[in-house]
């Protein structure tokens, strides 16, 4: 799809970015119209016989974007998120005070490099806050890396995997 950060050029993407500033106006249609399709892809999984609290979401940038926004806004009862070099889209939607939803005790990952240009660090810290107020504070953790640009470390996998063994042991 066209993407108007982009230059309105096509790329890859699940809803548009109008811009990477607090104050951008977002593609609220989109992220919602993106944040269904997961659901469903969530729905097709539990119909398969996995049941949700052992399915995970994550992505990276505008993947983990829509991944925090689909955790927080579905009806199903998730395991956790890994979040990575992101930002909580449609963040003014949220309520002030903690979540009433199913996924209110849900984990979090949320990685972030330090030298990020693309989606500062100071967003990704500014969303774990917030984060933190939506649900409970002692799930979300914040790991940043440095030096790491808009990209991944073999760091953040070894934490990715840490986290998701820690989240869906092995079954009997």
């Amino acid at each position: 799809m066209p993407v108007t950060l982009n230059m309105n050029m096509a790329m890859p993407s699940w809803f548009d970015i109008i811009g990477l500033s607090p104050d951008s106006q977002e593609d609220e249609a989109g992220i919602k119209q993106a944040a269904e399709s997961v659901k469903a892809l969530i729905e097709q999984e539990v119909k398969n016989g996995i049941p949700s609290n052992r399915i995970i979401l994550g992505g990276f940038s505008q993947g983990g974007a829509l991944s925090l926004y689909t955790a927080l806004t579905t009806q199903q009862k998730l395991a956790g998120v890994t979040a990575l070099s992101c930002w909580l889209p449609l963040r003014a939607s949220f309520p002030q005070g903690p979540l009433s939803s199913v996924n209110r005790d849900i984990s979090i990952l949320q990685c972030h490099g330090d030298l990020d240009p693309l989606v500062p660090l100071m967003f990704g810290s500014l969303t774990a806050e917030r984060l933190k107020s939506l649900v409970n504070p002692a799930n979300v953790t914040f790991k940043t890396y440095g030096g790491m640009m808009h990209s991944s470390c073999q760091q953040e996998m070894i934490d990715i995997k840490l986290f998701i063994d820690k989240l869906l042991p092995p079954v009997d």
